[in-house]
């Protein structure tokens, strides 16, 4: 089964939910600013309730702008918690961060940018690579065939304390079953994101993740983060060898697009003491808010035993042998359904 090219500590939604770049199954693309910055909280229904386009580019903001200091949990309807310690600071357009695992095995993330170190204590390596970051959501706001907004509603639905700070609670409806709902706790004053709940179609809560507790505008310093993340005198250094490739390239593309799914990038690393050219091909797609991730490589029947489909919480994922030789896993918090989509539209092209 193909492995994600980061490490996973919590969900992927649930760090990008803050604006951290340490996510789950890959380096996604945000090259272009999103929109204008809604108005304050204040000026909230002077003009009618506020949409989509308003409420996420503020919240996105708030996570580039604030430094903080917080521990952060994500407890999933399986009964399945972790946490981990946060240090966030935003000067311009450099950001860094610390992410400290609390629960599993130790393992300490930093981020400067585009720049992920990962410190794994027990066996005494580190590994680097370059992740492009996605930010807490795309630029699909406005993009191009299609929107955020074509495929969600959001509405304010009240108000509650989180971690000691007023929030807005927002419920993002999806228009469809392709896509997950989320209820957004969002800090009155700056918009950051201090808890989020993924829901099922039902309504039922897949996965909630929040702040136990929250130091705004913590005196974290950049250059001291950074001294850490180079820290590696010692260590067994392992770096990434991720590239950009592009479907085309590889022999891939999809017969139909899934409604509202953009492509953002595709990667590429040789597999481990595998001979030869082939490796793991990893293509990305986002409607803004939810993100899908496809692994390709060749089926190998000693590593590729068993198909079906698995879930943790709102991590859903989908393995399967397709177009003969070809082994896919699909991952992604989305709805089976939609990772059934993409499967059924992957074509081989040579």
């Amino acid at each position: 089964m193909a492995r994600p090219l980061g490490p996973r500590m919590v969900p992927a939604r649930r760090l990008l939910a803050l604006g951290l770049g340490c996510g789950v199954t890959l380096a996604w693309a945000q090259s272009h600013p999103l929109v204008a910055a809604a108005p304050p909280a204040s000026a909230a229904g002077a003009g009618g309730e506020r949409g989509v386009a308003e409420w996420l580019p503020r919240m996105h903001d708030a996570s580039r702008q604030r430094s903080y200091i917080g521990t952060f949990v994500v407890s999933t309807n399986g009964g399945a918690m972790s946490s981990a310690r946060i240090w966030h600071t935003a000067d311009g357009q450099l950001q860094v961060e610390r992410v400290e695992s609390l629960t599993g095995a130790p393992r300490s993330v930093f981020r400067r940018n585009e720049q992920v170190v990962t410190f794994l204590p027990e066996a005494h390596v580190v590994r680097t690579e370059r992740r492009e970051s996605l930010g807490l959501f795309t630029n699909l706001i406005k993009g191009p065939g299609g929107s955020v907004p074509d495929f969600y509603t959001a509405r304010r639905v009240g108000a509650d304390r989180v971690a000691g700070f007023e929030t807005d609670v927002v419920q993002l409806q999806p228009r469809d079953a392709l896509r997950y709902g989320l209820r957004i706790w969002s800090e009155r004053k700056s918009g950051l994101v201090v808890k989020l709940q993924t829901l099922d179609q039902d309504g039922s809560v897949l996965e909630q993740s929040a702040f136990s507790e929250l130091v705004l505008d913590a005196p974290v310093r950049a250059d001291k983060l950074s001294q850490m993340m180079h820290a590696t005198d010692g260590w067994r250094v392992e770096k990434s060898e991720v590239t950009r490739t592009s479907p085309e390239a590889e022999g891939w593309q999809m017969h139909e697009a899934v409604p509202g799914f953009h492509p953002l990038n595709c990667y590429k690393r040789p597999v481990a003491g595998a001979p030869g050219p082939e490796g793991t091909m990893q293509w990305v797609f986002s409607d803004g808010l939810a993100a899908v991730s496809l692994f390709l490589e060749p089926y190998d029947a000693n590593h590729h035993a068993q198909e079906g489909a698995t879930a943790n919480g709102a991590t859903q994922s989908l393995a399967r042998r397709i177009q003969g030789n070809w082994w896919l896993t699909a991952v992604g918090e989305v709805p089976p359904a939609t990772l059934r989509a993409f499967a059924q539209n992957l074509e081989r092209r040579r």
